[in-house]
């Protein structure tokens, strides 16, 4: 009977894990052996999602460059510097503040000297012989681009006129104010311009 007793307790408390944790170790495994697997292998890999390239390289043309063809289609309806050789000539600044400097330095011993009226404006400008000054502020293609400007210049208190040529064969409506007396009323207007930021290019009329 003893005997029988010690072979049921064996059977029945023996050290074997119970079926639950055996089940539960092998998911835990099954699990662990499948992460492994489909970061590793290639074939358990999606191909149907877009995949990274890494030797892509940014495509020329993007938009920083269409911008940059949309500024230099802007500046070739926009000139500054379209001028009738033949007629006019452009007075780079440094010239023309020394020709200010020279007029108002023969104004004032104009004045020091008691001068007559006619002699000191003759000393403070040029004669209508000798031709008159201009600011040009632009020169368009567009009439209607020229008339903006001009009306830009109005908002600022600037009497602009517009006018036509032609240039190798291009009409342009050159933008522009004065003629002015003298090298330095010419100066002076170009300053007023500069302080309301826009530019523009004095000429000399032959």
């Amino acid at each position: 009977m003893a005997t029988r007793n010690g072979k049921q307790a064996v059977r029945n408390g023996g050290s074997g894990f119970p079926g639950w944790a055996l089940f539960l170790a092998g998911v835990v495994v099954g699990l662990i052996l499948f992460a492994f697997a489909s970061r590793h292998l290639p074939s358990l890999r999606r191909t149907d999602q877009p995949q990274a390239n890494p030797d892509a390289v940014a495509q020329q043309g993007s938009s920083p460059g269409i911008a940059g063809s949309s500024a230099a289609s802007s500046a070739s309806q926009f000139d500054f510097y379209k001028v009738l050789p033949e007629k006019e000539v452009v007075i780079p600044n440094t010239e023309l503040s020394a020709m200010a400097k020279a007029e108002q330095q023969q104004a004032a011993a104009a004045n020091n000297a008691s001068a007559s009226a006619p002699a000191a404006a003759n000393a403070t400008g040029a004669t209508p012989s000798e031709g008159g000054y201009v600011l040009q502020v632009g020169a368009f293609p567009k009439t209607s681009d020229a008339d903006a400007m001009k009306a830009r210049l109005a908002l600022h208190g600037f009497t602009a006129h517009v006018q036509a040529v032609t240039l190798d064969g291009q009409v342009w409506n050159r933008v522009r104010i004065g003629p002015f007396a003298s090298a330095t009323q010419l100066q002076d207007v170009q300053k007023q311009l500069s302080a309301a930021g826009i530019h523009g290019i004095p000429l000399k009329e032959k």
